[in-house]
């Protein structure tokens, strides 16, 4: 099928397909809104878990905003972010493959739905700005301002013109100004550094909020520096992504942009900003940002915004990178790296999806677990606090398989090693409080750190202690027989060898499910030893 139009005809495909949970009853952006949806994530299965949209919103102040609100339309469980890739969920990574194998190159185009309200120099203001729109207070009790959750901020290289499209929270901090969250080895913040180098004060920037999908999936995603959001998304879309040119900067931005924010941001100084509930699941401190200013702002009649839940995982935000980047670290180790044992990359959502990695491989030589940790720990300087090598045995996406592994197949003084040069990004146990922002993000001398453990066996192990497969096969066929509940078979559910069963064991083994077991036990104590 074609790919969606527009960010509404996906909303409209989500709630086709029974993703959505509409909500039309007055609802407080500020105190009531995120809450109502983080109850989903606190107490619901993944596959009970749906996008969200509201129609009647207003704020504290009893302010009533145009258009709705869509949160989680992204990553709200598996089927969501599937069908934002147009794929079915068991295809995710295959698909992120191909998207990046047969990228598409935007087309721009002379005008667009984006364009359909235009407030720019006397009218910038006119309804309020930025706050013109509903941005959520995401962490109420907590969080000090509203923030732009969703943002995806387009910039480009001032050197070569490489564009960026890259999420990055802003606080709202005025009608025409926020703060950005851009860390330095970001690709934005790389932007950053190079404005500053040439002696200019300004970085060209415009907001995206509510677009085709691909472009959400692509701005989370760990794209390689020289690749052009724009092009992967059209990979995914299978088609181009049409752009616009902005008002009053020098970016093209997708031309059914729900809303559309242009300005810059000042290189000249940062100034405080936050505190915000993270990833982590912890609250992010106060630290000092760039500060962006609008200048335009362009959107479409009655907006669909668009907002992400972070904060404590498991969150939209956490599946979201988590499949993105199980994708992206995918495609590097086997194909960059050329380590074809590397069968699939795993990142937990309850680290975040940033702090615990786990590469499943099947290994052809001792050197190849290495190989792939220290080809890991190298793609991103903050991404994998703790990364794990197992064996094909082993489900990568299983805490307790992975625990497991680790308390049997490896030894620590061995199996493990630490590297240093690490950068952090929001981790509250790189530095202490007060420490400044870099220091947070770079705590000298080294950075942080990173454990890699190698958690594959390093020679023949006995049994798995479960009854043989033919066994469970036939006790499930009883299970269902007898009408008990569903299961949900977690791996391994049946016992297989690893390398070190003997013929004398396996034949013992038959007979005892022959009832010869006490022929075995003759034969054993014939064979005793003498104290």
């Amino acid at each position: 099928m074609a790919y969606y139009r527009d960010f509404r005809e996906y909303v409209a495909k989500l709630d086709s397909l029974g993703l959505v949970r509409r909500v039309s009853t007055p609802i407080n952006k500020d105190t009531e809104l995120m809450p109502l949806v983080r109850l989903q994530f606190r107490g619901l299965p993944p596959e009970q878990r749906t996008a969200w949209v509201f129609d009647n919103i207003h704020d504290v102040l009893g302010r009533k905003y145009k258009g709705s609100l869509a949160v989680c339309v992204l990553g709200g469980n598996r089927e969501i972010y599937a069908a934002a890739m147009g794929c079915e969920p068991s295809d995710i990574s295959k698909k992120w493959a191909q998207a990046h194998q047969n990228c598409i190159e935007p087309k721009l185009v002379k005008d667009g739905p984006c364009k359909e309200e235009i407030h720019v120099g006397d009218t910038l203001a006119e309804h309020g700005g930025i706050l013109e729109f509903p941005h959520p207070i995401s962490t109420p009790g907590f969080d000090p301002a509203p923030y732009f959750t969703s943002p995806y901020w387009v910039t480009k290289d001032p050197e070569t013109g490489q564009r960026n499209v890259g999420t990055y929270r802003a606080m709202v901090k005025g009608p025409t100004r926020t703060g950005v969250m851009a860390h330095q080895s970001q690709h934005i913040g790389i932007h950053f550094q190079k404005i500053q180098r040439q002696g200019k004060h300004r970085l060209e920037a415009a907001v995206v909020i509510g677009c085709v999908p691909a472009v959400g999936l692509c701005s989370v995603a760990k794209v390689p520096y020289s690749l052009d959001e724009y092009a992967l998304a059209g990979g995914i879309a299978g088609e181009p992504i049409e752009l616009v040119k902005c008002e009053t900067v020098d970016l093209e931005v997708p031309a059914t942009a729900e809303i559309v924010i242009e300005g810059w941001i000042d290189t000249t100084f940062r100034e405080k900003e936050a505190p915000f509930g993270e990833y982590t699941g912890y609250m992010g401190g106060r630290v000092i940002n760039p500060v962006f200013n609008v200048t335009a702002i362009t959107h479409r009649k009655d907006p669909i915004y668009q907002a992400f839940l972070s904060q404590f995982p498991p969150s939209e935000s956490s599946l979201i990178r988590k499949l993105a980047y199980d994708a992206a670290y995918l495609k590097f180790l086997q194909h960059d790296a050329n380590i074809p044992g590397v069968l699939d990359v795993q990142l937990h959502e309850a680290t975040g999806s940033y702090g615990l990695m786990v590469i499943q491989l099947k290994k052809t030589h001792p050197a190849q677990p290495w190989q792939a940790l220290n080809a890991a720990v190298a793609f991103d300087p903050t991404i994998g606090k703790i990364i794990v090598a197992v064996d094909d045995d082993i489900d990568p996406n299983d805490a307790d398989s992975v625990n497991w592994a680790m308390a049997y197949r490896m030894q620590p003084h061995l199996d493990t090693r630490i590297t240093t040069g690490k950068a952090s990004i929001l981790d509250p146990s790189s530095a202490p409080p007060g420490a400044s922002v870099d220091v947070q993000r770079f705590p000298p001398p080294v950075g942080t750190s990173s454990i890699l453990i190698d958690a594959t066996r390093k020679w023949g192990y006995p049994p798995t202690s479960l009854p043989a497969k033919e066994f469970m096969e036939a006790a499930l066929e009883r299970w269902k027989a007898e009408g008990l509940p569903d299961l949900s078979i977690k791996k391994p559910w049946f016992g297989y060898e690893l390398g070190n069963w003997s013929d004398e064991e396996r034949e013992d083994a038959a007979k005892a499910i022959r009832g010869e077991y006490l022929d075995t036990g003759e034969r054993l104590r014939q064979d005793r030893e003498d104290l």
